[in-house]
């Protein structure tokens, strides 16, 4: 029956049984035929249905809390007891901070909660966001995205990293604009909140670049850009610095955009979720 509430969950996430079929990997017809099964199991029908829509009524409302709270036991059915660990904490965390300020951080918060559980989850900004809300972690380190976030939330800014081109070292020259027109070009993921910058960066200048591979893994791009296989916009991460003798990076000068790496959290803050928000923020000093 998990399978059935996590679509439930995410049907109320995202509105539509569509929609809720286009973030989960499944079509419309699946996602209806699981809310169907899951009525039929529980014995009560948890939608209001009018023509192509499907409404939540008061019998899916109140399913939708338990469902969430039944999915947390589940995923933390493995864990070590309480008396063991003294608790667990769920940490959404974007690949490049894992191995520098979030490290630094865990450090500094294993000294009040030695015996706390950590499960650090990665992914992508906008995969981390949707777990968030549906309540399947309880922060998330990511890329601060270019929409409103829901009320439920509080954001707290942690870094700036400007953006540069990244260019094979042995190719000479330090016109960005050229070097980015003239020279293959790997991109940084347009499903990631990064990769949406520099496809809107790219936009605002009409620069068609001679798009040659799409990644979303920053270290994979430097590893390709010292390959020789072409030149890419890239934040300047902690994390891949220092960088190859085989890469060199080429200032956008005033052209300069940054990514705004922040904490994302519920109103409802618990002091240890408080306190790891701390951490981090010592962890960037």
């Amino acid at each position: 029956m998990i399978p059935e509430l996590r679509t439930l969950v995410a049907v109320a996430r995202f509105g539509t049984f569509a929609a809720a079929g286009d973030r989960i990997g499944l079509t419309q017809a699946a996602v209806s035929g699981q809310m169907k099964r899951l009525e039929e199991k529980l014995g009560v029908q948890l939608f209001e249905r009018t023509g192509r829509s499907a409404t939540l009524n008061a019998a899916g409302l109140r399913t939708l809390e338990r469902a969430k709270d039944i999915i947390a036991k589940f995923e933390a059915i493995a864990d070590p007891s309480d008396e063991d660990s003294g608790g667990r904490l769920r940490i959404g965390a974007i690949a490049s901070v894992q191995s520098t300020v979030l490290a630094r951080a865990l450090v500094l918060f294993r000294e009040q909660f030695p015996k706390h559980h950590i499960h650090i989850v990665p992914g992508i900004s906008l995969h981390l966001l949707d777990l968030l809300d549906a309540g399947e972690l309880d922060l998330a380190v990511i890329i601060k995205p270019s929409f409103g976030m829901a009320k439920d939330f509080v954001w707290k800014p942690l870094m700036r990293e400007p953006y540069v081109l990244a260019v094979p070292s042995w190719i000479e020259g330090d016109d960005w604009l050229a070097l980015l027109r003239e020279q293959p070009f790997i991109r940084y993921e347009r499903g990631s909140f990064g990769g949406r910058q520099v496809d809107r960066f790219l936009r605002s200048l009409s620069i068609t670049a001679r798009e040659s591979v799409e990644i979303d893994d920053i270290s994979a791009m430097v590893a390709l850009v010292g390959q020789g296989l072409g030149v890419a916009l890239l934040p300047m991460t902690e994390g891949n610095l220092p960088l190859p003798s085989s890469v060199r990076v080429v200032s956008l000068a005033d052209s300069t955009f940054h990514r705004e790496i922040g904490l994302l959290q519920s109103h409802e803050k618990e002091p240890v979720v408080a306190h790891l928000a701390n951490c981090l923020v010592g962890a960037l000093r």
